[in-house]
């Protein structure tokens, strides 16, 4: 067989992705850019961003469409939330944050919880957060402390989740829980918690280094009473799910920091072009060049790891803890030290708020620390090197 092949597009965005970043890339520009240093500055939920993506149907694109979702892949997903980083890395924790607490489901409930839960956060209606965290359950997560028991139909929960990204401002939240101490990991389990149901307290806000527009809350269940069929999945299957679910959202976590790394690129870009010293512009300076080309360089690596991670995601490709691991890791890495670079590019003006390549700088640091710090992604991926 020939391998030649003129119409060669096998490793090319479709064209229906290509249209997606065009459109999503504009919304951001015009109705996100310009509230984004006024998000970070006041600490505020980025409303006008979620009212924006709302009406586009970009909040939450992997919702399949049988219950009322855009049935994108999770590639399409990705390219959302890059481009929405490009511009206000808070933003882009709307359609991730519901990315991320959607996953367990879509992976593990059954079709009854999934008609309850998927088409209110498809319509807009409400988000859902991931909860899975705890003070003292952190990158050893499977030693947390909250518990979930039968009283009759229900379950009740209790105890404190904390580090619940878009925490209040979120209808439905994805927690795990242990209800078979015992059993360790595989005693627990996974529940959808409504923000009316009895019991269920929000905490206060956490002062945070970046993405002060997206807010962070402990949560709490105080003999928190749920229906028996909010169970997702089988008991005891919870953190299974857990796992698996991180493996398909780190990808999303990865394209997030490209889109912040990607931001401060094209800010720094455009200023050494404008910016004279020596009588000549700062691009003229090969020393500057070279930050550039590594900047640029680096980026654009990261970017394809995340589309390629995501693309295997999409097909339940086995064994992804490596690829998304690395995609994760290592974007995020990027993003630390091109926003890093970005800031020394613009000199005193990068230190400034006047530009917004410190608070790119900012809210890169959080890509290197949740879903999994990097130093957890390098245990995963050399474990999985070893096995």
């Amino acid at each position: 067989m020939s391998v030649v092949n003129s119409d060669f597009d096998s490793y090319r965005l479709s064209d229906e992705h290509q249209a997606l970043r065009d459109a999503v890339r504009d919304l951001a520009d015009k109705e996100i850019a310009p509230y984004a240093a006024e998000v970070d500055e006041e600490g505020r939920y980025p409303s006008e961003a979620r009212d924006a993506l709302v009406r586009a149907g970009f909040h939450a694109v992997i919702i399949p469409e049988e219950y009322g979702g855009q049935g994108a892949d999770e590639l399409a997903g990705c390219i959302v939330i890059e481009e929405v980083a490009r511009v206000c890395a808070s933003s882009s924790l709307i359609p991730g944050v519901n990315g991320l607490g959607l996953t367990p489901i879509l992976l593990s409930a059954s079709d009854e919880l999934k008609k309850q839960v998927l088409p209110s956060v498809a319509a807009g209606e409400a988000m859902v957060s991931y909860a899975l965290s705890e003070r003292e359950a952190g990158s050893d997560a499977a030693s947390m402390k909250t518990r979930a028991r039968r009283d009759g139909d229900d379950w009740i929960l209790n105890g404190t989740k904390c580090w619940i990204s878009n925490a209040g401002e979120s209808t439905w939240y994805t927690v795990m829980a242990v209800t078979d101490p015992e059993k360790k990991a595989n005693g627990i389990s996974a529940f959808v918690i409504h923000a009316d149901d009895p019991g269920f307290v929000v905490g206060s806000k956490e002062r945070k280094l970046g993405i002060h527009g997206s807010p962070t809350r402990e949560i709490h269940f105080e003999d928190c009473r749920i229906p028996g069929d909010r169970i997702i999945g089988a008991e005891g299957t919870g953190f299974k799910t857990a796992l698996r679910t991180l493996d398909h959202t780190r990808p999303t976590i990865g394209s997030q920091a490209v889109g912040i790394a990607q931001g401060a690129l094209d800010v720094a870009t455009r200023y050494l072009k404008e910016r004279r010293q020596f009588g000549q512009a700062l691009a003229e300076f090969q020393g500057l060049q070279f930050m550039l080309a590594d900047m640029a360089m680096k980026v654009e690596a990261a970017r394809q790891l995340c589309y390629v991670a995501a693309s295997r995601a999409e097909r339940n490709e086995p064994d992804l803890g490596f690829v998304s691991s690395a995609a994760k890791c290592f974007a995020s890495d990027t993003a630390m030290s091109v926003t890093t670079d970005a800031v020394q590019l613009l000199g005193g003006a990068g230190y400034t708020r006047d530009f917004p390549v410190e608070r790119m700088m900012r809210d890169a640091k959080i890509t290197q620390i949740y879903e999994g710090t990097n130093q957890i992604q390098r245990m995963v991926m050399a474990r999985s090197l070893l096995k």
